[in-house]
């Protein structure tokens, strides 16, 4: 039996710009993964079985993708631990089919090399290649287009998945900003995001990045009131996150937010 965590990510900066000619936008978004995960374990087995989480779709496919690659049958089952919250902007299901591929293909005689595993994660998403390298990434093109960032790692999350908010499909999500123009001056703040990270030495200074251009949330203001030095929402939400220097000040601010939603104290992770 093979396990490991499935990590959740959060997007410090998501930069959105117009359509490409294959229909997906230009984005430029920075990528970091936080101590909050899933847990998987995965063994070969006669057939496919997906075990623990009804809901699944992704590491299904992913799987089948895989054995169809490497020309095997699809003989695995997963068990899958579910903690990351479902569709809050944090990549649950991208992490856990990234995971799966990754461990599942270590099973197979001929593994696939990491390029090709790579391409294979492109096709299941564009987060999904994310969660095979280690680290926090740079991500353009659709977003799967990576290259490996040095942040600062030493701050304190806090997580609020507020109460009573839905989240759009990240298809609906892109509708919305499309109808508002909201790809103008894409280049413009492409340009401001690759120059602040330009100057980042310390944790404080991933404030100096621009927001979400999918979503926003009035509880990022209360986080900033809080003490965080930067609060966002992640992806297209609807889960904020707020940066804190101290846990202290962290801990109180989990309390105050708890009135809102649930909430998680968590830390940066660098772990695949």
């Amino acid at each position: 039996m093979k396990r490991a965590p499935a990590p959740a990510k959060l997007n410090f900066a998501l930069v959105v710009g117009p359509r490409t000619a294959g229909g997906k936008h230009q984005v430029t978004t920075v990528l970091q993964r936080i101590d909050l995960f899933d847990r998987i374990a995965l063994r070969p087995a006669p057939e496919l079985r997906i075990r623990g989480f009804s809901e699944d779709t992704l590491v299904r496919e992913a799987l089948e993708l895989l054995a169809r690659e490497g020309r095997v049958t699809p003989g695995w089952q997963v068990e899958l631990n579910k903690r990351v919250p479902v569709a809050a902007g944090l990549g649950g299901g991208s992490s856990d089919a990234a995971t799966a591929l990754r461990l599942a293909n270590e099973t197979l005689e001929l593994p696939l090399p990491p390029e090709r595993l790579h391409a294979l994660a492109a096709r299941l998403g564009a987060d999904v290649p994310f969660f095979l390298e280690p680290g926090p990434q740079l991500g353009e093109g659709d977003g799967s287009e990576l290259r490996a960032l040095e942040l600062p790692q030493d701050f304190w999350v806090v997580l609020l998945l507020p109460k009573g908010v839905r989240k759009l499909s990240t298809s609906a999500a892109y509708e919305a900003f499309d109808r508002r123009g909201g790809e103008q001056g894409y280049e413009e703040r492409r340009r401001k995001l690759l120059e602040a990270l330009g100057r980042i030495r310390r944790a404080r200074d991933l404030a100096a990045l621009p927001p979400n251009d999918l979503a926003s949330s009035p509880l990022a203001a209360e986080l900033l009131a809080a003490g965080a030095f930067r609060a966002d929402v992640s992806g297209a939400g609807p889960a904020v996150y707020g940066l804190f220097s101290s846990r202290r000040n962290a801990e109180r601010a989990r309390r105050a937010a708890g009135r809102h939603g649930e909430t998680w104290l968590t830390v940066p992770a660098w772990y695949g």
